[in-house]
């Protein structure tokens, strides 16, 4: 007769399954995934164009692994490269992460911050996510030199969208752009166009995917929105998805693509679920770390 189940060996049984989750974690981490995805969003006729879309890097100089995959994205030939913020998890990082970027700087290219590019990672409660008012508390911790990195990606001749608007010839196609500061530390001023852009096609870019900055993007008339920040959820179960995503937006658009409704209009939303972690709290659970290519072709 087998031995009856006892509260120790439930126990024994709990710590080992936890034990197994938490290597597998660790280990899912590093398995880095390119995601693709056709959005028809440009005028008819116009020809395709390639979107490498990366976020959430979160990086510190010593892991090579990741900076060398993501370097190697430049092999997919994008038109053009969008970064949406957290590059940075260390005082030391910049380099570094110019040099991740590497030959995709000598591609066009457009970026945000993110609270991460300002404060660098310090231990924390991983449980404050699951609370009500988690993103809420004040952002504290070792100030990063964001402005370094910003210098090396105006340098590449990167177009700047902290609070600010632009333009972009890119493969014979003109983008408009409209940018914000993070979200996530209330830094974002939308700025407002005297007249609407002469584009093939207006995007809007933000670090932290928030309602009040979404609606306020497609209100504008923006047709395509970017952004990053959530870790499509970093710990999720499968069949399930997301349980948090760090900000208000609701938890099954925290990553991939889906559609956001505002002022009468419906516009396709990309959040990335980033390539990387906080470094205190290295670990992903039915998320893979991810860049996007978004090839964007003509709309019905």
């Amino acid at each position: 007769m087998l031995p009856r189940s006892t509260p120790a060996l439930t126990a024994l049984g709990v710590a080992a399954a936890g034990a197994a989750g938490l290597g597998y974690s660790l280990l899912e981490a590093h398995a880095f995934t390119l995601r693709r995805y056709t959005l028809p969003v440009l005028p008819a006729g116009a020809r395709p164009l390639r979107v490498l879309h990366v976020s959430d890097l979160h990086l510190v100089p010593r892991q090579r692994r990741k900076a060398a995959w993501l370097s190697r994205l430049a092999e997919l030939d994008p038109h053009l490269v969008v970064s949406t913020g957290d590059n940075l998890a260390a005082v030391d990082a910049v380099p570094a992460a110019l040099d991740a970027y590497g030959p995709l700087l000598d591609r066009p290219g457009v970026f945000v911050l993110g609270s991460n590019d300002y404060w660098g990672p310090r231990p924390k409660n991983p449980a404050r996510y699951f609370l009500p008012a988690a993103g809420a508390a004040p952002i504290v911790g070792v100030r990063l030199p964001a402005h370094e990195l910003v210098a090396g990606f105006r340098d590449a001749g990167w177009l700047d969208l902290t609070n600010a608007r632009g333009t972009l010839d890119v493969a014979g196609r003109r983008l408009a752009f409209a940018g914000v500061d993070d979200p996530h530390l209330r830094r974002d001023r939308y700025p407002v166009a005297s007249t609407p852009p002469d584009a093939d096609l207006v995007v809007g870019v933000t670090h932290a995917p928030y309602r009040r900055v979404l609606d306020t993007m497609t209100g504008d008339g923006v047709q395509l929105l970017l952004a990053g920040h959530t870790h499509g959820g970093q710990l999720c179960l499968p069949g399930v998805g997301a349980l948090v995503t760090n900000c208000d937006l609701p938890r099954r658009q925290a990553r991939g693509v889906s559609l956001w409704s505002a002022a009468g209009r419906s516009v396709p939303l990309h959040v990335s679920a980033g390539l990387g972690t906080n470094p205190f709290t290295p670990v992903r659970f039915a998320c893979r770390p991810e860049a996007s290519l978004l090839t964007l072709t003509p709309g019905a």
